[in-house]
């Protein structure tokens, strides 16, 4: 165990942490003139892929390979990260012949990288590599290379992968990238992948949180405001509104809580009149295509609670409530 050595100033510390930024900073700048012909062709090989993307490395670099290999899976890329010595040990039998096999290995030396080579040539599979060292064993061996060019280390020893790895993370961000932009793939997509957690609460749609079938309150024109009050108390989960739709089953308007409160408080003698004659005409909707959050949106805008979901035809759909998207937590 080393010597404990003496605690540096707080400026100096800083001024360290900043040229690490700097280093890591450039290492990236650095890659803008080296994308050419071979990443072009490394997002054809992507797009055009009828297998997997399969990708692979040892170390820091492996690491790196996981996350590229996730955000490929989780923007319309089949992917999987392949450890390199579970691999020959069985798990090559996972690889197909129409798969992209990405190697990432900053020497382009790593031993346990090369030793895949051999074997995935006989499999079939395209080979891709992601290199720092365009002349190694790795860059001569494959299909296509992408060049990270040779970078110093953030590392005071030289030795911790720091700046090679914030090369290799970037370089995979701008392939996911391109190819995501290249198919086209938007947020409906983006969503169909992420439906957990806070990513995915924002992606909802307004036909995933609207209340719909028995639990929304649907009334025709000429019903009295009394009963229309009883078939909204009625309503499982009571949602304080009520969706006034004609004859040819379109919506014509629209009567909640907020619009009893505001006739009471005027004193006016209206339970026995028909819902048309109180009611909101033409109200705000919104379609089930939007964005729950969009929803919200609307509902904050409007200083309302409730806003019906229709659709094309302004047929009612559904309704959302504000206390809905609360409990969901969309904001």
């Amino acid at each position: 165990m080393g010597s404990r050595q003496m605690e540096a100033p707080a400026s100096q510390r800083l001024a360290f942490a900043r040229e690490v930024l700097e280093i890591e900073a450039r290492a990236i700048a650095d890659l803008v003139p080296l994308l050419g012909e071979s990443f072009d062709k490394a997002v054809d090989l992507v797009l055009r892929c009828k297998g997997r993307v399969v990708v692979s490395g040892i170390g820091k670099a492996g690491l790196i390979g996981n996350k590229l290999s996730a955000t490929l899976a989780s923007t319309g890329t089949p992917s999987y990260a392949l450890h390199p010595a579970e691999a020959i040990h069985g798990d090559l039998g996972r690889v197909l012949a129409e798969d992209v096999v990405i190697l990432l290995s900053n020497s382009g030396e790593s031993k346990e990288i090369i030793q895949l080579i051999d074997p995935l040539q006989r499999i079939g599979a395209t080979l891709v590599a992601m290199t720092g060292n365009s002349e190694s064993t790795l860059a001569r061996n494959v299909d296509l290379t992408l060049d990270c060019g040779r970078v110093l280390e953030a590392c005071p020893l030289g030795l911790a992968p720091t700046a090679s790895t914030a090369a290799l993370l970037a370089l995979g961000d701008a392939l996911a990238m391109t190819v995501l932009k290249e198919r086209g793939f938007g947020t409906q997509d983006y969503a169909r992948y992420h439906p957990g957690g806070a990513l995915g609460r924002r992606l909802m749609r307004a036909s995933e949180i609207m209340r719909s079938g028995e639990n929304v309150t649907l009334v025709d024109p000429d019903m009295d405001a009394r009963h229309v009050l009883l078939a909204m108390n009625r309503t499982p989960g009571r949602p304080g509104a009520a969706m006034v739709v004609g004859e040819d089953g379109k919506l014509v308007g629209f009567f909640t809580d907020g619009d009893l409160a505001r006739n009471l408080q005027q004193g006016l003698d209206f339970l026995s009149e028909p819902i048309s004659k109180v009611m909101i005409e033409n109200p705000i909707t919104i379609s089930p295509d939007r964005l729950a959050s969009e929803a919200f949106a609307l509902l904050r805008e409007k200083r309302v609670d409730q806003v019906p979901v229709v659709d094309e035809e302004n047929r009612p759909l559904g309704l959302i409530d504000v206390q809905d998207l609360l409990d969901a937590r969309i904001v």
